[in-house]
């Protein structure tokens, strides 16, 4: 049975030498001496039942499991840190942090919150980017953007996602204007995880009978819209991540009906923060940029 940690007075010492890989250096940063550092440390692994460190005679070097617990205290510190200083500053309605997936902070977010920070510049933004679940009560994270299976009349759904055919304008041959669907089987069809958006897209267009070239899968859209970018294909990507680039003529969409498809993006408020400004403002302008970018759509 694990044993729940009765004191929490260890995990300063042994962030700060995990950090620096010396406790005399922990020792210098934290105004201690090297063994009030490696007292502490000692109990703390007593108290887990686990090694932290390996000592050697001039050095020491953590565990695996210490490098798992090192990762989790730092991360831990650091948003404790952030929320003091806030309490402390009073800055709770002047920082704005955003959690989305990775795809979408590079792609759709990043190149538009610039227009957000000119509308607001006292607002100070902070964007964390993981395909990981944000924890929306500890307090680290404002507001989340994150995709999943559209819900009919869910009042957070920010936009409902759309697969498009896109391509690099160097695909095209001396003297096209663009790429049908009576082009595809001479290109690669870059797909993610699986090839069945690509044969509901056919299958929708009537042009499913044909020799394609499924060769080259991905496990994201943003990578997959860099390849078609690079004119490695033509991909069959989410319009919300691809949409800079088609705006900005980077990339071309082949003109056809879209495939059928149930995923979007929903807006996720931390609990109790709502009725904020700084949330109510970003919901506002989020919702303008979607309806701009939805123009781009056949």
């Amino acid at each position: 049975m694990a044993k729940p940690l009765r004191s929490l007075s260890g995990l300063l010492d042994f962030d700060c030498a995990a950090r620096w890989g010396s406790f005399k250096l922990a020792a210098q940063e934290l105004h201690k001496t090297p063994a009030a550092i490696s007292l502490q440390v000692k109990q703390l692994e007593e108290a887990l039942g686990f090694e932290l460190f390996v000592r050697h005679p001039r050095h020491i070097t953590l565990t695996e499991k210490g490098q798992e617990l090192a990762a989790t205290v730092r991360r831990t510190l650091a948003e404790l840190n952030t929320k003091v200083a806030a309490l402390q500053t009073g800055d709770d309605e002047r920082i704005l942090r955003i959690s989305t997936t990775h795809s979408l902070a590079i792609k759709w977010l990043v190149p538009r919150i610039a227009r957000f920070t000119q509308r607001h510049p006292e607002l100070d933004i902070r964007i964390d980017s993981s395909d990981q679940l944000a924890d929306m009560d500890d307090g680290s994270t404002d507001i989340a953007l994150r995709t999943y299976d559209v819900v009919p009349g869910d009042p957070g759904l920010l936009f409902h996602d759309r697969l498009v055919a896109v391509y690099s304008p160097s695909l095209l041959a001396p003297g096209e204007s663009e790429i049908t669907l009576t082009d595809l089987h001479r290109y690669p069809l870059l797909h993610e995880f699986t090839t069945d958006t690509w044969i509901a897209l056919l299958r929708q267009n009537n042009a499913l009978k044909g020799k394609y070239n499924f060769s080259r899968a991905y496990t994201n859209f943003a990578v997959m819209v860099q390849s078609a970018v690079a004119g490695q294909g033509i991909a069959l990507v989410s319009h919300a991540i691809a949409s800079e680039d088609l705006r900005s003529g980077i990339l071309k969409m082949v003109k056809c009906e879209s495939a059928p498809y149930g995923r979007g993006y929903r807006i996720i408020v931390s609990r109790g923060k709502p009725g904020m400004a700084k949330i109510a403002h970003f919901c506002d302008w989020l919702r303008e940029e979607v309806a701009e970018m939805q123009k781009g759509l056949l």
